[in-house]
This record gives structure tokens, C-alpha cells and sequence, in this order.
């Protein structure tokens, strides 16, 4: 949150466990509480690889962001439930390789927004904006938003482990409307990155969902399967290596031989060009 954009007033509710909070610890980032350990513990419980998985997801967000910036020559992106601030943000990532680079975050979370607010306020190329991810129109023409990004130009969306956070509806706060919303607004050869927590376990999918709503106070969608996230493609032009666990996605090193792979779940996804 950036150059005098206005926080919405949310207080920080400490009781109830955050997504992003507990992201954060699975992480081994210190911006957590006693009730996000605790719901953690009892995540793990259940799915035993959380904690490598969410490890595994940080490292494909880096890879992606710097495939996108360095081979495809993006430098506009949009981070949907961009979660609390930690090391290798997308900005660092991209402005490694473009310091022209220029990244909007997203999230509704009022402890991301205050931990992005403090971490981004000198770098001018990048802004905070509080907002749930489903308000494309809001997001996209937020001031901060036509500051930084031209949406005639190809931008890179970013729905990286987010979108299980969002319940399965029958209207445009459905995840699958929310992906063809934002296509349908960005320019042709704009990219689209999205994955997200699967599991072919119907044991680990439940067992998941519901301990994720009941912590979180229904802030949780569901642990999907991969046809699922699959069907999110849908008309875009998927890259290779295609959609794989995240590991897969163009590692910098040797993934896991599959006895060591995780058996419950895993980050399911991939990139897509529009």
C-alpha cells in the first residue's frame, strides 16, 4: 500500500487463524500467532508434507516470475492473494532482471496490507492494495493499479496457492469465473499463472477443507483434484512442461525420485499465455 492509498480499518483479529499468517509459519516467517501454530499443527497432522509443499510453492513462484521477466520480457504483474511479505517477493524476483519491472499486490488480510505497507514504501515500482481477489473491477481500476500497470500491454496474473481458499459457487465469485474475468481483461499475450492445492485422496481433500473452514471461520474454499484446476485453463495456451506438480515446473535441480514425493497433496499447476 503505496503513495498515499488509504487502508481500509480491519482490526487483526489474533484468535483466529490466518492463511497467510499460517503460510508464514510453514515458511519459518516469525509474523504469526499462537492460533495459526496451533491450527498448523493440526494441518500437519492430516497432511504430513504441508511444510515442504508450501517450500515448494515458494520456489516454483520464484521460478516463474523469473522465466516470465527474463525469457517472455514481462515487467507488469498482478499477485492475487499475495499473502505477508517474506523473502524473494515477485518484485525482488523480476526487478532482478528488470529494475523497470512493476508489481501490484493483492489481499484482503489487514496484516499483509500493514506488513506491505512497511516493506514496500521505498520502492516506487511496486504497491499494496487492499481487496478481496474476486473484485477484478476494483482491483484493476484502483489508482495505485493505472499507476503502475497499462493493461494494453501483456501482464502477468498471478494465482499462485490462493485459489483454494475460495469456496466453489454458482456465480462470479466462483474461482473458475473469477480466472475467465481477469482473461478476459488483460491484453493478448498476457500470462496467467495459477496453481493450486490438489490431492487424489478424498480422505486428505476433506479432512483439509473442513479443519481449513473451521479454523479459519469459512475464510477456506476446498482441496481440489487436478482435472479440477485443470478446467481453470480452459482456452489459454498452457506451456511446457504443462501442468505438474510445482516441483516439476522447470526445476533448478533434480526434483524428488517419487518415493520421497509427497503422498497426501500437492501445488498442482502451471503457466499459461493468453
Amino acid at each position: 500500500m503505496a503513495h498515499g492509498d488509504k487502508p481500509k480499518t480491519h482490526a487483526i483479529d489474533v484468535h483466529t487463524p490466518s492463511v497467510a499468517r499460517m503460510y508464514d509459519w510453514l515458511l519459518g516467517g516469525v509474523e504469526n500467532y499462537k492460533s495459526d501454530r496451533d491450527a498448523c499443527e493440526k494441518l500437519l497432522a492430516i497432511a504430513p508434507s504441508t511444510q515442504v509443499l508450501a517450500r515448494n510453492n515458494r520456489a516454483f513462484l520464484r521460478r516463474v516470475v523469473r522465466v516470465l521477466a527474463d525469457e517472455y520480457g514481462i515487467d507488469q504483474f498482478i499477485d492475487h492473494g499475495s499473502g505477508l511479505p517474506t523473502q524473494d517477493n515477485v518484485h525482488q524476483i523480476a526487478q532482478r532482471i528488470n529494475p523497470d519491472c512493476r508489481v501490484v499486490y493483492v489481499d484482503h488480510d489487514p496484516i499483509v496490507l500493514a506488513h506491505g505497507r512497511t516493506t514496500l514504501q521505498e520502492n516506487k515500482n511496486t504497491a499494496v492494495i487492499q481487496a478481496d481477489m474476486r473484485e477484478t473491477r476494483d482491483i484493476l481500476t484502483h489508482e495505485e493499479t493505472r499507476r503502475l500497470i497499462d493493461l494494453k500491454r501483456p501482464v502477468a496474473a498471478l494465482f499462485v496457492s490462493v485459489l483454494h481458499c475460495l469456496p466453489d459457487t454458482n456465480d462470479h465469485n466462483d474461482p473458475a469465473a473469477l480466472i475467465r474475468r481477469v482473461a478476459d481483461e488483460l491484453a493478448p499475450g498476457s500470462f496467467m499463472v495459477i496453481c493450486q492445492l490438489v490431492s487424489d485422496d478424498p480422505t486428505v481433500r476433506d479432512g483439509v477443507t473442513k479443519l481449513m473452514d473451521d479454523s479459519t471461520g469459512g475464510a477456506w474454499g476446498r482441496v481440489r483434484e487436478p482435472q479440477e484446476v485443470r478446467a481453470y485453463f480452459r482456452g489459454m495456451d498452457i506451456l511446457a512442461p504443462g501442468l505438474v506438480d510445482v516441483v516439476d515446473w522447470r526445476p533448478d535441480a533434480p526434483p524428488p525420485p517419487t518415493a520421497q514425493r509427497a503422498k497426501d497433496w500437492v501445488e498442482w499447476g502451471g503457466l499459461a499465455r493468453l
